[in-house]
């Protein structure tokens, strides 16, 4: 069987993260790869888990940003496609070989441990972990005023912290009060920007599928919020929607787990990553046989690379020294519908979600990018 190519990820002006360091320029800071035309204000909306097949097969239920599809464009969420790596490259415009968030769940170098950079439960300094300047710390340090709106519990959190630092925070649950409170922010300073997230999309597609009716609820909702949105912004202020990610079904029934596969575990001292996208840190000396035994099983459902392997094909873009330990020794990224667990370090919650991405297929990698330029002129 051959497999199919990858859709390789991109940390240029066709990846997520070209986009919030272009937004900005368009206000006047700093340099971007994407040629935005000049706004004073500009709304960042990125909707978690919208990926750019998902909407173009569900498109019915969005006519708003139906609409806006012509002139959008195909953008590349970079490697792992998972919600922590995408925000560092989004919140940073660096790939993760840079910024370092690597993957869903990754090792803490020298102490033999994972940690969930996504919920940063018992994680590193996020300060330490990821030390570069993000791009909402520029925008602000530029005379913008630059506001985050999210879930309360996201102020301070460590992946804000991480990657989203910089901002003024306003805390809000229903996506009806974040659209409100993002047009209050925007209208308040004649210089603003302001990122609003929405993660129940995400959640829904996870909980009962991307191809579920739940799904084409929730795009429903948040496509009419989206023109609320874009039909009471100022004249000078852009709206830019994004994603971090896309989504496939993966059947209960269509996945292996490792915890009770003594082929698999075999010379594999952590599975890290997640279900689509795992990282096997190994035992000394162990990384070849690990290989091995992995491309045999899944050769054919996927693409199983040693680590050197996937840097040399940039899936993680250019790695600082520090950040190379994170990975693990083995990349697995899955294009079939299967995939692979580790029942002693992941939740039984994250076992049974349908919803999964990670990977470099189409469905998991490709995103939005859907801009409505500033109507006034600047």
């Amino acid at each position: 069987m051959t497999s199919p190519e990858p859709v390789l990820p991109a940390y240029d002006d066709r990846g997520l993260a070209g986009v919030l360091p272009s937004v900005a320029a368009s206000l006047g800071v700093g340099s971007g790869p994407l040629a935005l035309a000049p706004a004073r204000r500009a709304v960042v909306v990125l909707v978690d888990g919208l990926g750019m097949e998902l909407l173009r097969r569900r498109k019915g239920h969005a006519p708003f940003l139906r609409s806006l599809l012509a002139d959008g464009l195909d953008l590349r969420a970079g490697f792992p496609t998972t919600t922590a790596t995408s925000m560092g490259s989004f919140g940073t415009g660096l790939p993760p070989g840079a910024h370092g968030l690597t993957g869903y769940q990754v090792e803490v170098p020298g102490e033999g441990r994972l940690f969930n950079e996504l919920s940063w439960e018992d994680g590193p300094d996020p300060l330490m972990w990821q030390p570069e300047q993000t791009v909402l710390e520029r925008t602000a340090a530029a005379g913008v005023a630059t506001t985050m709106v999210a879930p309360a519990y996201f102020d301070g959190s460590g992946l804000t912290r991480a990657a989203l630092r910089g901002a003024a925070f306003r805390g809000a649950d229903a996506l009806s009060d974040r659209v409100d409170a993002a047009l209050s922010a925007v209208r308040a300073d004649p210089r603003a920007l302001v990122y609003l997230y929405w993660g129940e999309l995400d959640r829904t597609g996870h909980v009962h599928g991307c191809d579920s009716w739940q799904w084409g609820d929730e795009l429903e909702h948040i496509d009419r919020e989206l023109r609320r949105l874009a039909g009471r912004l100022p004249d000078d202020c852009s709206l830019t929607v994004v994603a971090d990610h896309g989504m496939v079904d993966i059947p209960l029934d269509a996945r292996t787990d490792v915890a009770h596969d003594a082929q698999l575990a075999a010379g594999v001292r952590l599975v890290g990553g997640e279900m689509r996208a795992l990282q096997l840190y190994c035992e000394p000396g162990a990384a070849a046989d690990v290989l091995a035994t992995w491309q045999a099983r899944f050769g054919d459902a996927g693409w199983v690379l040693h680590r050197e392997d996937a840097l040399q094909r940039g899936w993680f873009g250019a790695v600082h020294e520090r950040v190379l330990p994170r990975i693990g020794e083995v990349v697995v990224a899955l294009h079939a519908p299967v995939g692979v667990v580790d029942s002693r370090v992941m939740r039984p919650v994250v076992l049974g979600l349908i919803g999964q991405h990670g990977s470099l297929t189409g469905d998991e990698q490709l995103v939005p990018m859907l801009h409505v330029p500033a109507s006034a002129s600047v």
